[in-house]
């Protein structure tokens, strides 16, 4: 099975890295930088999308959007230029569902596949190899490409059909954005009332409130020298966005989620998109005067 993979950012990369340690593969990124850095992790590089999907029966990709999913796909030198009929493509991206069931079925009717499999524990979980793959695709074409999945991670989950693992993962990121905004909101609550951040963090750890920002979050980045992530609020204020819409679109409520996405545009409008995630903790310290994060 020979294997290429499009999107070479902080994501894509690490999965890249990991990749590599079980079997060779093709890459292409739009950034030289980003191609240059996995060529020297081992992979060969491809000059555009339509020349790596000639050398590649199935195709990963990690992007932004859908909307750069679709471009890498149909556009200028795009992959179907160079796919053939029983080839697939799998996007890795935290996309939209119902886009994604779309590109599905046009490439169907050139005889290609298509299933998602985006991904949730960052970077650090790729490289680590614990990171959870949610696919959604055919019985069928899980089993076929379950050994790929499997040389990221053994936490890979077949969610159902194609769109069911970006459903899980607006679900899971939705539930994320939430106990972040939460835990935020939360300890700087601890710190105006007199309380050391990271005592109040430990000892949530330990109690019902904790989760993954009380386990690895604050611990590792807020309450350190680095508190960036690698993950933005311009990206999770999309992806909470995609899982509003897909909200209203099936007549589900989603009155916190609502919210969490205000928040989110709020930070954004103080930070920008291309602010770290972390950084929404500054949104709560300067509202409450406090300083929560080490760093000012």
């Amino acid at each position: 099975m020979d294997i290429g993979f499009v999107g070479l950012g902080n994501m894509g990369g690490a999965l890249v890295r990991r990749l590599l340690l079980s079997r060779g593969l093709r890459a292409f990124d739009i950034n030289p930088e980003a191609a240059a850095a996995s060529a020297v992790n081992g992979a060969e590089t491809a000059a555009s999308p339509a020349e790596l999907a000639a050398s590649c029966d199935v195709i990963l990709t990690c992007l932004p959007t859908s909307k750069e999913v679709r471009s890498v796909i149909f556009g200028d030198e795009g992959l179907v230029d160079g796919l053939a009929k029983g080839n697939v493509v799998v996007d890795m991206t935290t996309g939209d569902p119902a886009e994604t069931r779309a590109m599905a079925a046009e490439l169907a009717e050139r005889g290609i596949e298509m299933m998602d499999a985006p991904v949730s524990g960052g970077p650090m979980g790729a490289d680590a190899g614990t990171i959870a793959i949610m696919v959604g695709g055919s019985d069928e074409l899980f089993a076929r490409l379950l050994p790929v999945f499997n040389d990221i991670s053994p936490n890979v989950f077949h969610a159902g059909g194609v769109g069911a693992g970006h459903t899980m993962k607006l679900v899971n990121n939705m539930t994320s954005a939430g106990n972040r905004a939460v835990a935020m909101e939360a300890i700087t609550l601890a710190a105006k009332n007199g309380l050391d951040p990271r005592v109040a963090m430990e000892i949530m750890q330990k109690g019902s409130g904790r989760s993954f920002m009380t386990e690895v979050v604050f611990p590792n980045f807020i309450l350190t020298d680095k508190i960036e992530q690698g993950f933005t609020l311009g990206l999770m204020h999309k992806d909470v966005s995609l899982a509003v819409k897909m909200g209203a679109d099936s007549d589900t409520p989603l009155m916190l989620a609502n919210i969490t996405r205000q928040i989110l545009q709020t930070a954004i409008d103080e930070m920008g998109p291309d602010a770290d995630l972390n950084m929404l903790i500054k949104l709560y310290e300067k509202a409450a005067k406090v300083q929560v994060s080490k760093r000012p």
